[in-house]
């Protein structure tokens, strides 16, 4: 009935049915992925998970207070590394920021690729589940008229 609607004929469908049926269509996405990843992939993927951790965020945080603590109070005038407006550690934080950005972006781009394809596995699994079960409802429909096609043959017998 599904694929009737879709303008397939019965022998289309029943090919169609078989061939769902006797084929795995699931696939391990995780696994696939996995597969061909590039190193470049792996470290996108590595960096994306440190830098979005809250051990980074609160390690960056000591790092930044380390910094101008050594700078504004522990060295003193030319020992200082980087004087108050701290214009090194400005420098330092915007090309991390220009280096990260891209880095998450690529391993993020990946992972909503991966999301695609594990979409559409869904989509195929759900639709066969829907034609095996249609298929079956076909079937259970054809056994209950012809039970109700007996019944009334035996009843027409006892009859006579």
């Amino acid at each position: 009935m599904l694929l009737k609607n879709n303008g397939l004929e019965e022998s289309d469908e029943e090919e169609l049915l078989d061939l769902l049926v006797d084929q795995p269509i699931s696939i391990d996405v995780d696994k696939q992925e996995e597969a061909k990843m590039t190193k470049g992939d792996k470290i996108a993927d590595k960096v994306s998970e440190i830098a979005g951790s809250w051990g980074f965020i609160l390690g960056f945080c000591g790092f930044l207070i380390f910094w101008i603590v050594l700078n504004a109070y522990i060295l003193e005038g030319d020992n200082q590394i980087d004087a108050y407006p701290f214009i090194l550690l400005n420098l330092l934080l915007s090309c991390l920021a220009a280096l990260q950005a891209p880095i998450i972006m690529m391993s993020q781009n990946r992972q909503a690729a991966k999301d695609s394809l594990r979409n559409q596995n869904d989509y195929r699994t759900d639709l066969k589940s829907e034609l095996i079960l249609e298929d079956l409802h076909d079937k259970m429909e054809e056994i209950l008229r012809n039970q109700r096609k007996i019944i009334k043959y035996i009843e027409e017998d006892n009859n006579k």
